[in-house]
């Protein structure tokens, strides 16, 4: 595995925060703007917003995010299929990465494009997600925070073959 120095590393997650801050607070601003329409804000200003915030913003955040959560992954001791919580949050942050793009990017546009017309339902779409969003990007950040579960049985390297770097890697 590729290792970078330690000041590379640093801007490394320094970036990762930032993109990883940028892309919680887009999802906010949309959560708030669903839940401003849901109260009775004009439909005709709030979702065509919603959709600008979407589209130029929260989705690019998202795919940043991935980008430089993966490299991190690659280039730091922690790799990236080593640790379960690692993984855990490889897979959460696929699965919002693929839904933002997919399914709520789309969804947005539609309703910046038809405003007040928007069905209820729809309405509540744009609320639910990111409400759950917001959710699972808790999930990931107490994931980062307290590393729970270790490594990987596969990827658990024997005693003998350990190295002090393995051992500073289980310190981070």
């Amino acid at each position: 595995m590729r290792r970078i120095p330690p000041t590379a590393r640093k801007a490394l997650l320094t970036l990762h925060l930032v993109t990883s801050l940028g892309w919680l607070g887009a999802d906010l601003t949309l959560l708030t703007l669903g839940v401003a329409a849901q109260r009775g804000a004009d439909p005709a200003v709030v979702y065509p917003v919603a959709a600008l915030v979407g589209t130029v913003l929260f989705a690019p955040l998202s795919v940043l995010v991935w980008l430089v959560g993966v490299a991190s992954a690659l280039l730091t001791p922690w790799g990236l299929l080593r640790y379960r919580w690692v993984l855990a949050k490889l897979v959460i942050t696929t699965v919002m990465v693929g839904l933002v793009l997919f399914l709520l990017t789309p969804n947005l546009r539609h309703a910046g494009a038809l405003g007040a017309a928007l069905p209820a339902r729809d309405r509540a779409d744009l609320v639910i997600a990111p409400a759950v969003s917001t959710s699972l990007m808790i999930i990931v950040t107490v994931l980062s925070t307290y590393k729970p579960w270790g490594r990987r049985s596969a990827a658990r390297p024997t005693v003998a073959g350990r190295t002090g770097h393995d051992r500073a890697a289980t310190r981070i």
